[in-house]
């Protein structure tokens, strides 16, 4: 095996699946450990009037959203608390340099909350108002949602706070498959495992997630249905059986197998079966780590078909269609492509002062390096695009790092086990 970078590589062992659980799992910290927050518009969020009687304080999510987007910073409030209809001193926040100014209400209801905002620029006056009614449990997602909103009202673009990460977390011998909100918050276990758990991907619609699964004494594919927790084996072929990826429709999956020899690209229906082999590299070349373009039209994979790890693009009808073109030439090991939302962009790991974060624009082939670490792997993009997920390691931890594409901004986002990996960031949950 050439590619000894790859997570699938690692060794087998028995296994023992536990089916979805409820329980809580420790709290992420999220440490912003680079961001320029003096050179970033200030948004002034103050205290929602009424918030105090309510058992999550709806502002601290808010704030922490915009301040971890790297976009913008909080502008320090104090203990000041807007109403929907109290008056606000617009000019009095400009001459302070912020650019935007939240109020907001928490009224207790009957089963819940309502909880309302409203926007001001502080340029032009207001922007809009937002109201959710939500249950209690519902108050944190209904400060990530309120984050979305003020994000696009001044940027345009859709937020992705409102959003799932998964993860594998270590725990006392025990691998779980933790499934949280963007910042970590509200984790469940959806696969706990004595064995090892990799390369988990999001089906399109965020109510699947397909991983590999040592438990069997060898790779296995799964596709995990979130709302039931029922899983179904995609993939259990001779030999290995990893690296799945969705294709933009849901439909199928391209995956690595090693069934005829040396790992090559297959794709399989969603649904299993319909195998089709993509790839038609011969003696000991490895082909894998698949992405789809999200149009579904190309597939970028890694390969060292050429002597050394580098990425690929091919048609996703595979290399009968058209011959493979290489992507990445500068250094000897580029591995783990990624995709933005938008098709513009790679992420990607390549060999330079260790394994680092890099991003690729596609359309000139300029790279810049996002991370300061050295050790990662496992690349991908929030729903937006705008922000970098992967995994590395920090004091001798394995964590999970994240840094916006301009990389103003960098975070590290840590468990106590320090056994934290293969993060993958799910999709938007209400797609427009």
């Amino acid at each position: 095996m050439k590619i000894k970078h790859s997570a699938f590589l690692r060794t087998l062992s028995l296994s023992l699946a536990v089916l979805f659980t409820q329980l809580a799992f420790a709290q992420m910290t999220v440490e912003i450990t680079t961001a320029d927050a003096a050179s970033l518009p200030a948004i002034a969020t103050a205290h929602f009037a009424g918030e105090g009687s309510a058992p999550v304080n709806v502002t601290d999510v808010i704030r922490a959203d915009l301040a971890r987007s790297g976009k913008f910073s909080s502008a320090n409030v104090g203990g000041l608390t807007l109403g929907m209809g109290d008056a606000v001193n617009l000019k009095q926040w400009q001459s302070q340099s912020v650019i935007g100014v939240v109020a907001g209400n928490v009224t207790p209801m009957s089963g819940g909350y309502q909880v309302s905002l409203k926007l001001y620029e502080t340029s032009k006056g207001p922007l809009g108002d937002y109201s959710l009614t939500v249950p209690a449990s519902g108050l944190r997602n209904a400060g990530h949602k309120m984050a979305d909103y003020i994000y696009e009202k001044l940027l345009g673009q859709r937020g992705a706070f409102n959003t799932r990460l998964s993860y594998v977390d270590r725990v006392n011998g025990k691998y779980k498959l933790l499934i949280s909100d963007s910042d970590g918050d509200n984790a469940v276990a959806a696969l706990v495992s004595n064995e090892p758990i990799i390369s988990p991907s999001w089906s399109p619609s965020g109510s699947k997630v397909a991983y590999v699964s040592f438990e069997n004494k060898k790779p296995v594919v799964y596709i995990h249905d979130l709302p039931t927790g029922q899983r179904t084996v995609i993939s259990d072929y001779k030999g290995n059986n990893s690296a799945p990826a969705w294709s933009p429709d849901g439909q199928t999956l391209a995956l690595a197998l090693s069934r005829d020899g040396n790992t090559q690209i297959y794709q399989v229906a969603a649904t299993g079966g319909s195998l089709k082999r993509l790839t038609n590299s011969q003696g000991s070349t490895i082909d894998t780590e698949p992405q789809y373009t999200p149009d579904g039209q190309q597939i970028y994979f890694t390969s060292d078909r050429g002597g050394e790890p580098q990425i690929y693009r091919m048609s996703a009808s595979g290399e009968s269609t058209d011959a493979a073109k290489r992507v990445t030439f500068k250094g000897n090991f580029n591995t783990s492509p990624r995709i933005s939302p938008d098709g513009k962009k790679m992420a990607f790991i390549s060999k330079a002062n260790g394994y680092q974060t890099h991003l690729m624009d596609l359309s000139n082939g300029d790279i810049q390096n996002l991370s300061n670490t050295s050790y990662d792997e496992s690349p991908n993009f929030a729903a937006n695009g705008e922000v970098v997920l992967y995994s590395t390691r920090s004091n001798g931890r394995k964590v999970l790092a994240a840094s916006s594409i301009d990389g103003r901004m960098q975070q590290i986002l840590s468990l106590p086990s320090g056994q934290v990996s293969a993060p993958a960031w799910g999709p938007f949950l209400n797609q427009k």
